[in-house]
């Protein structure tokens, strides 16, 4: 208990680590490939996160329908920023749309990165259920000989798997000891791909040979296109995407309107942050961290387009049906109203003009 309790103060995510490997290890069990199970968790891990998706979807929409109120507010409070955000966030919280829940689902997926960090890092400890202390045993007997660098560490210790695979004298020594049983050794390929390889580290060590490296950065290049196109997705999907783009153009024109695009909102522009900070981050963790997590991401990536559909399909797009289908009402009435009241003056003129008539006899 005393080494859990240690364990969880040096990482608090230890048990969410823990999870996610057991998991990992069930899914390889199951399908008998490393990169299908990393596939399968991205999957459920994503899966799990939809309905926080809706969740930032709805709090969208409403923010959405209390645009009128927020004009309003600007209004009112003119260049009084500070009572304006103040009146803002009292005003979402009475309407349950807190400005802060689309921020949280990019927040969750960094927060993620450790505990897959983790997993790719150590499969032996969480795919093949070797013990820290005969990983630690195998490290000091291949540093012994010489055969990895001394920045391989029992949590981190894919240079050891390499050793491994490529040395069967050094892999019959462990076994002879004890320390691992050949049934604990898994393959760690998907497509031809050795998954621990990390891709900035052959790029750098075979750049001359290009055959060599080529493979590894498919998956950067992948996650990094498929990033830029879920970042216009998001825009094209959101409630309101038309009548913002066409405030940014009247905007443009005339400076004067430039609040009423919401442009200078918190929210909005913490959540432009995020939405450049998750790729950035993607990219560089794809081509300096394992393949592994290079797979993570591309599925992840695939999966959040998946769920900005579901979600523009279920709530955004009827949103936005009804929304035109009120819009047109109102149009209706308005132009009922201008011409019952066009027709009220022409009955005003001519009355006028057969008093006058009549004044005249």
């Amino acid at each position: 208990m005393e080494l859990f309790i240690m364990q969880l103060a040096f990482d608090p995510l230890a048990p969410l680590s823990t999870l996610f490997g057991w998991l990992t290890r069930i899914l390889y069990g199951f399908f008998g490939n490393y990169g299908v199970a990393i596939i399968m968790l991205t999957i459920i891990i994503r899966a799990l996160l939809i309905p926080l998706n809706v969740k930032s979807q709805k709090s969208m929409l409403k923010m959405q329908a209390l645009s009128g109120k927020q004009a309003e507010l600007q209004r009112k409070y003119g260049d009084d920023k500070e009572k304006y955000q103040e009146a803002l966030m009292e005003m979402q919280k009475e309407n349950g749309a807190g400005g802060m829940a689309g921020c949280l689902l990019p927040f969750i997926q960094i927060l993620f990165i450790w505990p897959i960090w983790r997993i790719v890092s150590g499969p032996l400890i969480y795919l093949s259920e070797v013990s820290a202390d005969n990983i630690q045993s195998m490290i000091d007997l291949a540093l012994k000989q010489e055969l990895i660098a001394k920045t391989v560490t029992s949590t981190n210790h894919i240079g050891l798997i390499q050793v491994l695979n490529n040395n069967a004298p050094f892999m019959q020594e462990c076994i002879d000891k004890g320390l691992i049983a050949m049934g604990q050794m898994i393959d760690l390929h998907f497509l031809g791909l050795d998954l621990t390889i990390t891709p900035w580290n052959i790029l750098s060590g075979n750049f001359l040979s290009p055959l060599t490296w080529l493979p590894y950065m498919i998956l950067p290049v992948l996650v990094l296109l498929l990033n830029l196109a879920s970042m216009q997705f998001t825009k094209m999907l959101k409630p309101g995407y038309k009548e913002e783009q066409e405030a940014k153009k009247r905007a443009k024109l005339n400076p004067a309107r430039k609040d009423q695009t919401g442009a200078d909102s918190t929210t909005e522009t913490t959540m432009k942050m995020m939405n450049w900070m998750m790729p950035l981050l993607m990219v560089w963790t794809t081509f300096t961290l394992p393949s592994a997590m290079g797979l993570y991401w591309f599925v992840g990536g695939l999966m959040g387009i998946v769920s900005q559909l579901i979600v523009f399909v279920l709530f955004t797009k009827p949103y936005e049906k009804k929304k035109a289908e009120l819009e047109a009402k109102k149009d209706a009435v308005f132009k009922k109203n201008k011409a019952a009241l066009a027709e009220a003056g022409e009955g005003t003129a001519d009355a006028n003009k057969g008093k006058k008539k009549n004044k005249k006899k």
